[in-house]
């Protein structure tokens, strides 16, 4: 009877779970498998032709494409200043919205509310706001102080700063909130032990806070990165990749490719790599905060 009832139990969890992997089989993994397939193929989406198969031809294609090596630098540029900047700030306002002060889950609010809107409205309001005109909201600030209107979105000096700045302001307040979880759930008793030894603010954030919050560090710097690859929705709006290709990012390249040029084919390549990329920077990130808390052990 034990045995029939662990099966039966087991069965149960099965199927309550069988819509999810269903969900995760037909929209993910399936994808997944034929982007992998059709970027040994030349297979164009307007034509609906039956694909040639070209074998390591767009991978090939692709070691020689200057554009695609621009993308991927602009790709790289974008992470390495959002990715720490995003994390930091959301680290930096957790601390402070941690503390008792009057109105504190009104700037909590105020601060996540970016998160819930949607990109494409966030987009078109910061579009404006940039606009390289004397009238944009932008220019009128910074020619209080006498200086000349500039090109926040038309100039490849300014244009990807800009979009990350975009972002920062958009995403922060969601590293804020998990920070926040992390941050509650340190006993207080830390602190006050702390405190009682002489150990300053700064020395407690530094030995106690930094140390027990590392893990919601490692999962941020990991749903970062993977957002800041898959960046697109408002470098398509704002900037369209330009000027010239200064903004253009392997998702705004892959798009370029599969969806205006209809090379289905060299587009999955792409989408392979980007996979890759993001599958080695997850693995040594996940590597190097397993060797960090066997360290602190």
């Amino acid at each position: 009877m034990t045995g029939n009832k662990k099966w039966r139990d087991t069965l149960i969890s099965y199927i309550f779970c069988a819509p999810a992997y269903t969900v995760f089989t037909l929209f993910i993994f399936v994808p997944i498998i034929w982007a992998f397939v059709l970027s040994f193929y030349d297979f164009s989406i307007l034509t609906y032709l039956t694909p040639d198969f070209v074998g390591l031809r767009n991978y090939i294609r692709m070691v020689n494409d200057s554009y695609f090596w621009e993308a991927l630098f602009n790709t790289f540029h974008f992470s390495a200043i959002y990715v720490p900047v995003s994390i930091l700030a959301g680290f930096v306002f957790a601390i402070m919205l941690n503390e008792r002060f009057p109105g504190r889950n009104f700037f909590r609010l105020a601060i996540f509310i970016p998160v819930v809107v949607s990109m494409v409205v966030a987009s078109i309001v910061w579009l404006m706001i940039l606009s390289p005109s004397s009238a944009g909201f932008a220019n009128r600030i910074v020619g209080s102080f006498g200086i000349d209107p500039q090109g926040w979105l038309t100039q490849s000096n300014l244009a990807m700063n800009s979009i990350i700045l975009v972002m920062v302001w958009k995403n922060f307040g969601f590293n804020m909130l998990i920070y926040l979880s992390g941050l509650q759930s340190i006993p207080d008793e830390f602190y006050q032990a702390a405190e009682l030894d002489g150990a300053s603010r700064f020395q407690r954030i530094i030995k106690i806070t930094l140390p027990l919050v590392r893990p919601t560090t490692f999962f941020l710097l990991v749903t970062t990165t993977i957002n800041a690859f898959q960046i697109f929705t408002p470098i398509y709006l704002m900037t369209g990749g330009g000027p010239g290709y200064s903004t253009t990012t392997i998702v705004n390249y892959l798009y370029m490719k599969g969806f205006q040029e209809f090379e289905m084919g060299y587009a999955s390549a792409i989408s392979v790599i980007l996979f890759g990329i993001l599958l080695l920077f997850t693995l040594i990130q996940k590597r190097i905060s397993k060797s960090s808390d066997e360290a602190i052990v």
